[in-house]
């Protein structure tokens, strides 16, 4: 870790971030419009190249509304194949950068039936359903305790903040749970009736394992999903990545502003 952090500093001069970002399918442009400092993940020691479409796999650093921003044009995901710790070791890096806020954002399918293409949901809890937990393994008591408490990852007050925040801008947010799948199948008919059955209003296949982790090192999370589709089962549309890029275009103004004003707002 320490060669990971030694190599960043030496590119950033000095930059301290104190909110960090990791950006989801379809909406790394974000990314390309506030970059100060880009950093190719291919590059850094410990981090590991994306391969998914719509993530350019960038770590790029930005003064945004007076707020020193870190953000990853992109995420890796447990489906690619690699570890927990390989995908969330880029949130410990951010913590040991000086990140104290967290802004997780994807693209999801809508479990529930009100939800429609291009909507944003403010993520107020998840379930993890992906088979395994990211905190297993040796402790790193630098970062955070051997059993942290879950009970409130994403804070309350947060998702105040984001809902005013959409409200000033005009936007019609959604708020509900996030559902975490392994992917990379999408999920099938009866599991979208489980998942509802269970609470959850949009699943995805990322998210669930940075959350984790952030609230383990004691950083405040934020997760915005964009709704690219109805989940398996709630209409007839087969589904598609390319539907999920497609859906993410017509929404990223929209989750631009509300990024922004998140942004003064913290």
């Amino acid at each position: 870790m320490e060669n990971t952090i030694e190599f960043i500093k030496s590119k950033i001069n000095g930059f301290v971030p104190e909110v960090g970002m990791i950006l989801g399918s379809g909406l790394g442009e974000f990314a390309d419009e506030y970059c100060d400092i880009a950093i190719p993940y291919s590059e850094i020691p410990g981090f590991i190249k994306s391969n998914v479409a719509g993530h350019k796999g960038r770590l790029v650093f930005s003064e945004i509304d007076g707020k020193k921003v870190v953000m990853m044009q992109g995420r890796n995901h447990y489906y690619e194949g690699h570890s927990m710790s390989e995908i969330t070791y880029p949130v410990k890096i951010m913590k040991k950068l000086g990140v104290k806020t967290l802004i997780l954002t994807n693209a999801a399918g809508a479990v529930n039936e009100s939800f429609r293409p291009a909507d944003l949901m403010i993520i107020t809890d998840h379930i993890n359903f992906m088979g395994t937990n990211p905190l297993i393994g040796p402790n790193d008591d630098s970062l955070g305790e051997r059993f942290p408490d879950m009970s409130e990852i994403y804070k309350k007050d947060l998702v105040k903040l984001a809902e005013k925040c959409a409200e000033r801008l005009y936007i019609d947010i959604q708020k509900g749970v996030y559902f975490a799948s392994s992917g990379p199948s999408y999920e099938t008919p009866a599991e979208i009736n489980m998942a509802r059955i269970m609470g959850a209003d949009a699943v995805g296949m990322s998210t669930v394992p940075e959350a984790i982790v952030a609230n383990y090192c004691g950083m405040n999370v934020i997760g915005i999903s964009c709704i690219s589709n109805a989940a398996s089962g709630v209409s007839d549309v087969k589904l598609s990545h390319s539907e999920v890029i497609e859906t993410t275009d017509k929404a990223k103004n929209r989750f631009k502003s509300l990024v922004l004003e998140i942004l003064k707002a913290l």
